[in-house]
């Protein structure tokens, strides 16, 4: 699946954390927005990624993906884009349908023993008749 490049934007600011002096300096944190509306996705894909994304998406349909774990722009650009990607590839298959299975016979035939087996041997932890 291709990305259109109308519907993603990248900001760059100030990251957290260590890097020393050039996290002080340098805007190495990478924010991409992408539009989801303008993007021209199937609705049921833009149905499954609004879930996946979960508070990453605005009401207006902006998924907002944030990257700071580098320490280059470029790096971040690129993670964030992988990010992207394997979002839509997650959003664009479909979940598989779950079919009800059934015990076997053999299972139930066996879970029926144990239970007599549990209640017999508790029946014969009652009490003792002592007509002798």
């Amino acid at each position: 699946m291709s990305i259109p490049l109308e519907a993603l934007s990248f900001e760059y600011f100030r990251a957290s954390g260590p890097g020393g002096q050039n996290v002080n300096k340098v805007s190495t944190a990478v924010r991409l927005r992408f539009d989801v509306k303008t993007a021209g996705l199937p609705f049921a894909v833009r149905e499954r990624l609004r879930k996946l994304a979960g508070r990453k998406m605005t009401e207006a349909g902006i998924l907002i993906i944030e990257a700071s774990r580098f320490r280059t722009r470029e790096r971040n650009q690129a993670d964030a884009y992988e990010r992207l990607e394997q979002m839509l590839a997650r959003a664009s298959t479909p979940p598989k349908k779950r079919r009800p299975s059934k015990p076997t016979r053999t299972s139930i035939h066996k879970r029926l023993e144990k239970k007599k087996k549990r209640g017999e041997a508790k029946r014969l932890r009652g009490k003792v008749n002592r007509e002798d």
